[in-house]
């Protein structure tokens, strides 16, 4: 019997996430649509590319690195639809809904940003990157959802440590297309916040995001940006 080619596949990147990417995994395995899961290891000691492989996803080793990860497992999906996604998010019911909406029109969108913690300085943070995303400028965290047509005319993530997700969507700019600020919202870990200190933290993204659009290389950049904490399982 021929393989059933899925109608999206979803990119992860990851680096040492066996505690947090099974959540992700089990979100995804409710999306209604036909899909696959690929999962771009980025030298994880912790197990995490066994740990996705027994849950089911397609899993690639690629040099470190969230670009150069984004990369490869792009090209290691097999769908019309991409999707890429952070490891450390969850997806409820209502956003894994409108990702299959957003995905059957093809047409590239992304997901409101919801941080899971409590606090007012947390939803100042929330407003502020949603505002970010309606005007056409979303982070990774928040999810993508591209038709593979469109992801490859834009060139593809480029292979770089750090901004990423903002040079693609200049790419995007270029071509006339932008993401749609989807009504559903996708849940981020605090632990970056948690563990560098929210204002710390918030002024270090902007100030790096200024000196990217100045013309920083992202190389240099990469250095004021410290690897995850550790998640706990």
């Amino acid at each position: 019997m021929p393989d059933v080619l899925p109608l999206v596949s979803f990119v992860v990147p990851a680096l040492d996430e066996a505690a947090t990417l099974p959540g992700l995994l089990a979100d995804l395995a409710a999306f209604p649509l036909g899909h696959e899961v690929v999962v771009a290891d980025g030298g994880s000691r912790d197990g995490t590319g066994a740990r996705a492989a027994a849950l089911g996803a397609h899993v690639v080793q690629a040099p470190r690195g969230r670009g150069t990860q984004l990369a490869a497992g792009a090209r290691a999906a097999r769908a019309p639809v991409l999707c890429f996604l952070h490891a450390d998010v969850r997806l409820d019911a209502g956003a894994l809904s409108a990702l299959a909406r957003a995905a059957s029109r093809r047409a590239p969108a992304t997901l409101r940003l919801r941080i899971d913690a409590s606090g007012l300085r947390f939803r100042l943070i929330e407003r502020a990157t949603n505002l970010r995303a309606r005007a056409g400028l979303p982070y990774g965290d928040q999810g993508l959802v591209i038709s593979r047509e469109l992801y490859d005319a834009a060139g593809g993530y480029a292979a770089v440590p750090i901004m990423e997700d903002v040079a693609f969507l200049r790419a995007l700019r270029r071509l006339g297309a932008r993401p749609t600020l989807l009504s559903a919202a996708v849940s981020v870990s605090p632990r970056r916040w948690l563990g560098e200190g929210v204002l710390w933290r918030t002024l270090r993204n902007w100030s790096l995001l200024a000196a990217y659009c100045a013309g920083v290389p992202p190389e240099r950049l990469a250095r004021r940006y410290p690897p995850h904490p550790p998640a706990r399982g």
